[in-house]
């Protein structure tokens, strides 16, 4: 009987932790998906904040590849602090930049910087280093 009892509530748990997690597992929130279709739907992009000197440092290293990211200026959205949250639920980092390229994240400014001295960036981006100026 005991065992019987044991078993109806171990069930019971797992149906009611299904019902409290299965929806977040289900379906992202609305800022998941927005960051999810704007990394698919760019070549590169950035995520951004339009004060933050590190997010400056990324972009230009696009200009110097003459590449045009897809920017998205965080501090200038209602939503930014949301957005930021959901970039940190997918990759890790809350932090600013955040870089991807080809719909794979690159990281942020040290790591796009050591990219484009390495020639990996370039290589990611399909391009040929003597059409890029100098960093």
């Amino acid at each position: 009987m005991a065992a019987r009892i044991l078993i109806a509530s171990s069930v019971i748990l797992v149906i009611l932790a299904y019902l409290i997690w299965a929806p977040s597992v289900i379906a992202p929130s609305p800022e998941v998906a927005f960051v999810k279709k704007t990394i698919s739907s760019h070549k590169i992009v950035i995520f951004s904040k339009s004060y933050c000197p590190y997010c400056k440092r990324a972009k230009s290293v696009f200009k110097e590849l003459n590449q045009v990211p897809h920017v998205v200026e965080l501090d200038q959205r209602e939503d930014g602090s949301s957005i930021q949250d959901a970039i940190s639920e997918i990759v890790g980092r809350r932090t600013v930049p955040q870089v991807f390229i080809n719909r794979k994240h690159l990281g942020g400014s040290d790591d796009t910087v050591e990219a484009y001295q390495s020639g990996e960036l370039a290589k990611l981006l399909g391009i040929d280093t003597e059409d890029a100026d100098e960093f």
